[in-house]
C-alpha cells in the first residue's frame, strides 16, 4: 500500500482533548494535516479556537469545542454536539490531564487526589465509553489514550498522578479487549519528559532536570511534536492490527 494512503485520514472525524497547547496541540495539527476534521477541545474555548484557526489557515479542517473532562455533564454535551454535527467519530485522543500536586505521597490532600482521579481516570473512562458508543454505531474507530512513563515507573513526588496514569494503561487494555470485535482499537502513548507548560515544574527546575537527564539515554527533553507521529500511526490504517498496546516515546527512559 502507498504510504500516503496508509496514513491518510481524509473523511475522518477526530476529537483531541487538551488540545489548546503542548502535546495535544501538536497532535491536533498533525491529524489535520493528514486529512482529518479535528475537533480541538480543552476546558477553555479561547485556546481551542486559536489552534483551530491555525489549522484552517494552513488549509486543514477544524473546529473548537470546550469540554472539561472532569465534568460529566460537559462530556455528555460534547458527544451530543459531535453526533448532531457529524453523526460519527472515528478517532478519539484522550490527552487532557490533571496533575495539581507535586510533593510527597503521604501529604496528598483529598482535593488534589479527587481532581486528579476525576480527570485522569473517570474522565478518560467516560470519554472512551461515550466515544466508543458513537464509534460502534459507525463500524469502529481508534481511541488513543495519552498516559505517561510515570504509569510504569512512578515519578518522584508525582504519586497520585503516577497512580492514575497506571490506571490509564490498564484501562487501555480493558477497552481494547472488550471493543475489538466492534472494530474499535484502543492504544496508549506513553510520553517521557516533554517540554510543555504541563511539565514546567520539572523542566524549569535545574536540579530536577539534571537528575532526570541521568535516566534518559538520549540526554534531552522531548518536543511536543515528537509525540504526535505515534498518535498518527495509532489513528491510521497503518496500525490496523494494533490494539491494547502502549508505546513508549521517552528517549529510552524506561530502559534504564
Amino acid at each position: 500500500m502507498n504510504p500516503q494512503e496508509l496514513f491518510n485520514l481524509s473523511g475522518r472525524v477526530a476529537l483531541v482533548t487538551g488540545a489548546s497547547r503542548g502535546i495535544g496541540e501538536s497532535i491536533a495539527k498533525l491529524l489535520a494535516s493528514a486529512g482529518a476534521h479535528v475537533i480541538v477541545s480543552s476546558r477553555k474555548i479561547d485556546g481551542c479556537q486559536r489552534v483551530a484557526d491555525e489549522i484552517t489557515s494552513a488549509g486543514g479542517s477544524a473546529q473548537a469545542l470546550a469540554c472539561h473532562i472532569g465534568e460529566m455533564d460537559q462530556i455528555e454535551a460534547c458527544f451530543n454536539s459531535i453526533e448532531e454535527q457529524h453523526g460519527k467519530l472515528d478517532i478519539l485522543v484522550n490527552n487532557a490531564a490533571a496533575n495539581p500536586y507535586f510533593g510527597h505521597v503521604l501529604d496528598t490532600d483529598l482535593g488534589a487526589f479527587q481532581k486528579t482521579v476525576d480527570v485522569n481516570i473517570r474522565g478518560y473512562f467516560f470519554m472512551s465509553s461515550a466515544g466508543g458508543k458513537l464509534m460502534k454505531k459507525n463500524g469502529g474507530g481508534s481511541i488513543i489514550n495519552v498516559a505517561s512513563v510515570n504509569g510504569v515507573v512512578p515519578g518522584d513526588f508525582q504519586g497520585i498522578y503516577s497512580i492514575t496514569k497506571s490506571a490509564v494503561i490498564a484501562m487501555t487494555k480493558t477497552f481494547a479487549k472488550e471493543c475489538a470485535q466492534l472494530g474499535i482499537r484502543v492504544n496508549a502513548l506513553l510520553p517521557g519528559l516533554t517540554d510543555t507548560k504541563f511539565a514546567s515544574t520539572l523542566t524549569s527546575n535545574e536540579a530536577i532536570l539534571k537528575q532526570a537527564m541521568m535516566h534518559i539515554p538520549m540526554k534531552r527533553v522531548a518536543l511536543p511534536d515528537e509525540m504526535a507521529g505515534t498518535v498518527l500511526y495509532l489513528a491510521s490504517d497503518a496500525s490496523s492490527y494494533t490494539t491494547g498496546t502502549s508505546i513508549n516515546v521517552d528517549g529510552g527512559y524506561l530502559l534504564v
